[in-house]
């Protein structure tokens, strides 16, 4: 009997494991993935008169509330960072890693009309997003330096850089990996239960508190501050802000435990995409 699957060059196949990441079939779909960055990017500032420059206002404006409130009201610590780069610093790591979970959260509902009429590795929509995020992320971080390099010539500031900063990139694969594994995992779950679509936002508003973004963590003692470590993104903030202004921790031993929960999450999230993808058409 003549196999007539030699004559096609994709065959898609229902019965793949559940942890079925599909690497090889991501890449050669990297034109699609190309294309989602390019179309999110457009779509988020299209109809917009200042365009891309929102992403620099909107974690200004962000850091200038915290200073008012948290950092003159309130009179928070910044462990002797001035106010501006402390609650920035925060800010941008939050933004990445709350931005790439949020609209990766809505994966499946957002897609369905396209999901359900032409084939494609469908994580290739979740990985488009935590990619457009990077060109945000660049062009904040680039706002801090600007602001770092103005503290450092005007304000007389003295910066205490040191080696880790080599590590940012480890730092921003790890939020990346974070968000994507906690962001499909929540849009497979809506795909039955849309209650969760309503928590998300809150949740990771909730979260921010919960991690070292408005304060410190060694200004935090006791069984609060274990309950801050539980938190994966407080490692990585606080390590993030130690490599930008040498104020904070850079603490293996706590990124090790953010490593875990990422490498759980991711692989957790895979499964249940995976599982959720056979069937979601019945069921969004």
């Amino acid at each position: 009997m003549k196999d007539n699957t030699k004559d096609w060059d994709v065959i898609i196949k229902s019965d793949r494991k559940l942890w079925h990441f599909g690497f090889s079939e991501l890449w050669r779909y990297r034109d699609l993935v190309f294309l989602f960055v390019r179309r999110d990017f457009v779509a988020n500032y299209k109809q917009t008169v200042l365009g891309p420059l929102w992403h620099i206002i909107q974690p200004l404006l962000t850091t200038l509330t915290f200073t008012i409130i948290f950092g003159n009201i309130a009179g928070l610590s910044t462990d002797g960072s001035p106010k501006i780069l402390f609650y920035l610093s925060g800010i941008i790591a939050w933004s990445y890693f709350s931005l790439g979970l949020t609209k990766t959260s809505t994966t499946f509902i957002s897609n369905a009309h396209i999901f359900s009429k032409v084939y494609f590795p469908r994580l290739s929509v979740p990985i488009s997003i935590v990619i457009s995020n990077l060109i945000s992320f660049g062009i904040q971080l680039l706002t801090f330096f600007g602001f770092l390099l103005y503290f450092i010539l005007v304000e007389n500031y003295s910066f205490n850089g040191n080696i880790t900063i080599i590590f940012l990139p480890l730092l921003l694969i790890l939020m990346a990996f974070l968000a994507l594994g906690a962001g499909i995992l929540v849009s497979s779950l809506t795909t039955k239960y849309r209650d969760i679509s309503f928590l998300v936002g809150f949740g990771v508003q909730l979260m921010m508190y919960f991690s070292p973004v408005i304060f410190p963590l060694d200004t935090v003692e006791g069984k609060l501050k274990y309950l801050l470590l539980a938190n994966p993104m407080t490692p990585i903030i606080e390590a993030f802000r130690y490599s930008l202004l040498g104020t904070g921790e850079f603490n293996w031993l706590h990124l090790s435990y953010s490593l875990v929960i990422t490498l759980i999450m991711v692989l957790g999230g895979v499964i249940i995409f995976n599982k959720v993808e056979r069937s979601f058409n019945d069921t969004v």
